[in-house]
């Protein structure tokens, strides 16, 4: 990736440009010591001046007034704020009309931001105060004081935390009155600029002492340049929050989000005192000391999947290369290319007004279709359909170009959403929400509705990241995600009724990805790569998750590492210094998913005894007990040694009806009230006593014994053994109650015990031979 610059001949400024801003992505606004403001028209390469504004208003900082305000969109932005050196700022409309002046500072104001919504305006000034205004230019508070000059000031993602400079120093401060205020030594110099992303909640500084620095929102140091030759003056963040640019003398910088820089350029522009993004994440303008106003275009971006590479050479260009072959192809449009993504063999590409669908097979005749708005800023895909995410909703098609859906919540708001907070798969659409990040709204992806009995998700922490497997049924489908705490768990997504059980997977798991073929889970965790083979063993025997893992050591990676994608048994993993790595994990596992999914179980077996590896044996037992196959499941756990199990396996075998098979099955994955409801429901009423006796569930035990009037005298005998061996005393109210007065009579018990199993095999034998009589006829 790299920045495509274009710089005029002659500056269109007298004087040097202190704040630029873009209306549309073709349409910028400059402003300049020359008391013009100028329009930019990239379309038509034409300028206009807009306005000259009085010879004692020196502008410092522009802000155009949000786009989208609630329902109520608008196209483009209608009016904006200039801040200036006498101390007021400006409420201009976009025709150039001063709409009204507020004397707001003593001494210049520096900067003057909106909120996110539109709803409140900050400003800091010379005299080291942050005041915030309502929207008509009001005041409202000031929000702090202090000695030295404010320089920068930047909302935080929810428009409910300030944050701003305060010489070498960062504050944060809440809006509310008595709220804890977060404040850190920064910079060795004064700090220049400092920006806050929306989408990823990261911080940008930028200082005299010539470094630029990106911070998490509880001020932790998460990259800081090497130093520079001259200060660092403006630093932005793009957008969608993946890129920033950096800007200083004759130098303009595009970095990762982590920090790691993607080009350097070195136009003539003498110091660039503010940098703006248009819209849409593709283009940079910077406002330079010498007049000029430099534009810089965000080119070469790649896209890989398996023998395919896509790179973006100009704006409205795409190379198409098959490495197998070193065929090329070119894609051309008509306009400029915004977002793209390459997966499941296909590349979805979004301009400003169109939408491409390009299949892997054959390159030459696309899909087309119009957007409703054009800046998509965000694509993703999954096996059957892709999802774009643009200023107006969450949309989903086909590949065919077909609308499915558009999923909706209460308070959405699209334009914080990203790779982490969204995901797809071939039957569900899962969002995290903003308001709450504890919770996780999941839907339907043919119908957009919320899935199952339309209850969410909630977690007890706030959540980072999500990822739903991609393969399997839609009943089995599973979400995994990532908490605060670096805690990595799993659950089920279909909810009806009964709440799923939410459980822990991992710790210190810093990014994670599933396998695009079959239901693996890789994730780096603390200081060591691992692969959870079969992630749902942890809902059949958790004894054994640990034998179905892979892992190596990861500190290779170096610090900060990111999960780019796990294709086949390929692992892609871009370093902290945008170095990429690929890892290559064991194909037999994914092999194994197939024989299971297909019922294969003798191929399973087979495969097993030539890789001959304790973790296939593992996944291959958890897998067969998934799907009630316990001939399978005996065979794999006496290959990892787990004679208990095999041991229980077999005394399943010798029951004499299905419905305890199936019951003790249950049991066996630790579902002890699904296996009661199954024994209660064939009749089964003391196989389900003994169940909770054997597991001293001595509460239930006696409540269905007395709620089914039968095997009271057995309950409260076995209850009696129990209090001897260890030798104590009842102290049960209910126990008590209903052992006054009873003698315990164990040869009368073991009839009564026997007469239960006699009739359940009669039950079970009469059953069979309804059944093959059946069968005859």
């Amino acid at each position: 990736m790299r920045l495509k610059i274009s710089l005029l001949k002659e500056p269109k400024h007298q004087e040097l440009v202190s704040c630029v801003g873009w209306t549309t992505a073709e349409e910028l606004y400059s402003c300049s010591d020359d008391h013009q403001i100028v329009k930019w028209n990239l379309l038509t390469s034409e300028t206009n001046q807009i306005v000259k504004l009085p010879d004692d208003i020196y502008p410092i900082d522009l802000h155009w007034f949000p786009k989208s305000l609630g329902i109520k969109k608008q196209t483009q932005a209608e009016s904006f704020v200039l801040t200036s050196s006498d101390g007021k700022f400006h409420l201009i409309s976009k025709l150039g009309r001063v709409e009204k002046s507020v004397e707001a500072h003593c001494g210049a104001v520096l900067a003057g931001r909106w909120n996110y919504e539109g709803t409140a305006l900050v400003t800091v000034g010379e005299d080291g105060q942050i005041k915030i205004w309502s929207k008509t230019g009001m005041l409202r508070s000031t929000l702090a004081q202090q000695g030295t000059p404010v320089y920068s000031v930047a909302w935080g993602p929810d428009s409910e935390k300030v944050l701003y400079t305060a010489g070498k120093q960062l504050i944060i401060k809440p809006l509310q009155p008595n709220a804890k205020v977060l404040q850190w030594k920064a910079h060795d110099g004064i700090i220049l600029k400092v920006d806050w992303n929306s989408v990823n909640d990261l911080i940008l500084s930028a200082g005299e002492d010539c470094k630029y620095k990106v911070w998490d929102s509880y001020g932790r140091l998460l990259y800081s340049s090497q130093l520079h030759e001259h200060p660092i003056t403006s630093v932005a963040w793009a957008p969608g929050g993946e890129l920033f640019a950096v800007g200083s003398f004759h130098t303009l910088r595009l970095c990762d989000k982590t920090g790691w820089s993607y080009a350097l350029e070195k136009p003539n522009t003498g110091s660039i005192f503010n940098i703006a993004w248009s819209i849409d994440g593709t283009q940079i303008a910077g406002a330079c000391g010498n007049g000029h106003v430099v534009f810089a275009h965000v080119v070469e971006q790649r896209w890989e999947w398996k023998n395919f590479q896509v790179t973006l050479t100009k704006r409205r260009t795409m190379q198409v290369r098959n490495v197998l072959n070193d065929a090329v192809d070119l894609l051309e449009f008509r306009d400029r290319v915004i977002k793209a993504s390459l997966n499941y063999a296909h590349l979805v590409v979004s301009t400003s007004l169109q939408c491409y669908v390009f299949s892997t097979k054959n390159w030459n005749t696309p899909l087309i279709f119009d957007l409703k708005e054009g800046t998509v800023s965000l694509i993703l895909q999954a096996e059957r359909h892709f999802l774009l995410v643009d200023g107006g909703g969450i949309y989903l098609y086909s590949y065919e170009g077909r609308f499915i859906s558009s999923p909706k919540f209460p308070g959405m708001r699209t334009d914080i959403l990203n790779a982490q907070t969204v995901s797809l798969s071939n039957d569900t659409i899962a969002i995290k929400d903003k308001a709450d990040e504890k919770i996780i709204f999941l839907f339907e992806a043919s119908t957009g509705k919320p899935l199952g009995d339309g209850k969410h998700l909630s977690h007890k922490n706030e959540i980072l990241e999500i990822a739903l497997d991609q393969k399997g049924l839609t009943n089995d489908r599973k979400i995994a995600f990532i908490d605060k705490n670096r805690d990595l768990y799993i659950t089920s997504v279909k909810r009806f009724g009964k709440e799923e059980q939410i459980i822990k997977l991992g710790t210190m798991v810093h990014t994670l990805a599933w396998c695009d073929t079959c239901n693996i889970l890789c994730g780096l965790q603390d200081t060591r790569f691992t692969v959870w083979y079969y992630p749902n063993t942890v809902y059949v025997d958790r004894d054994i998750l640990c034998k179905t893992l892979y892992e190596r050591d990861a500190s290779e990676f170096s610090k900060n590492p990111h999960i780019v994608s796990f294709v086949g048994n390929q692992v892609t993993i871009r370093r902290a210094d945008g170095s990429l790595v690929h890892i290559s994990i064991s194909p037999y596992p994914a092999i194994l998913h197939e024989y299971a999914s297909g019922s294969k179980w003798e191929d399973a077996v087979r495969l097993c005894r030539f890789v001959k590896e304790q973790t296939m044996w593992a996944c291959l037992a958890a897998m067969a007990v998934a799907n009630r196959d316990m001939s399978t499941a005996e065979i794999a756990y006496a290959a990892i040694g787990e004679i208990d199990k095999v041991q229980y396996i077999n005394s399943i075998k010798d029951l004499p009806s299905k419905e305890s098979k199936m019951a003790h099955v249950l049991l066996f994955s630790g579902n002890i009230q699904e296996a009661e409801i199954v024994l209660l429901q064939a009749g089964l009423v003391y196989q389900a006593i003994q169940i909770n006796i054997n597991l001293y569930n001595w509460e239930r035990a006696l409540e269905l014994a007395v709620k089914y009037k039968t095997h009271v005298d057995t309950v409260l005998a076995y209850r009696q053994k129990f209090l001897e061996t260890f030798g104590k005393q009842e102290t049960n109210d209910r126990y008590l109650q209903y052992a006054e007065g009873l003698q315990v009579d164990w040869e009368k018990i073991k009839i009564k015990i026997q007469m239960e199993i006699t009739k359940e095999r009669e039950r079970s034998s009469n059953s069979q031979s309804n059944k093959n009589a059946g069968l005859k006829l």
